[in-house]
């Protein structure tokens, strides 16, 4: 499918300027929106494709730069230099999460060419994260959260307000996530009776979806990528 691609820029309430990249099919009929959260390397090379293909897929996908308060516009980290992207990961937090994925999800919203009743969200590494606390503050219809530290113990009191379905998935050689963490975020969806899938990719290290890093894992990655569109459409 073809697809178009830009650059755009959103006011969010706190009255700061976000950048984000936006990916979407040729065609003008309305199609499923998609919030895309990055990983803590910035909306870079890796992102921006992700989208790209969630684009060829028939998604309206926006990535908003959540570094924007603390980075230049554009900004890329090293994969190979994490402490250097750490201050900025520090600076997002939930409540920062809310005003951005508002207002990504404001802008999808108002877009002739997004079904407005089809908002999903998908994060990956801290953006996994960033999806979990999204499903919590935003009417989506479905959320996937691949490989997100920090949502036990710190967000599990978060688990009984989450809006929609939520997709886990893991690295079962992931040292970042322990298995005790793994299973505290699944017991506190189940205890909130919540509606949600865990896949664990057991030969799978955390970032295994990425191609860019040293972790990829392609055989995971295929299954993850299957599994992430099929629980999307359905």
């Amino acid at each position: 499918m073809e697809i178009i691609k830009e650059k755009i820029e959103l006011n969010v309430s706190d009255g700061t300027r976000m950048a984000a990249y936006v990916a979407r099919p040729h065609t003008a009929e309305p199609h499923p929106g998609l919030l895309v959260f990055q990983e803590a390397f910035g909306v870079n090379h890796h992102i921006r494709s992700v989208a790209d293909r969630f684009a060829s897929e028939g998604y309206v996908a926006i990535a908003p730069e959540l570094f924007h308060r603390t980075a230049a516009t554009g900004f890329e980290g090293s994969y190979t230099d994490f402490p250097a992207v750490m201050p900025h990961v520090h600076a997002v937090t939930p409540e920062s999460v809310g005003k951005d994925a508002r207002s990504a999800y404001d802008w999808l919203q108002s877009n002739s060419r997004v079904k407005s009743a089809e908002i999903s969200c998908v994060g990956f590494c801290m953006g996994g994260r960033v999806s979990f606390i999204t499903n919590g503050i935003l009417p989506l219809r479905a959320a996937v959260s691949f490989y997100g530290g920090g949502i036990a113990p710190a967000l599990l009191d978060r688990a009984p307000k989450l809006h929609a379905p939520m997709l886990l998935i893991w690295g079962g050689k992931d040292k970042h996530i322990t298995p005790e963490h793994r299973r505290n975020v699944t017991d506190a969806l189940t205890a909130a009776d919540k509606i949600y899938v865990n896949a664990e990719f057991s030969r799978a290290d955390h970032g295994f979806f990425c191609d860019e890093r040293a972790a990829y894992e392609p055989h995971s990655a295929r299954q993850a990528w299957a599994l992430t569109l099929e629980f999307l459409r359905s």
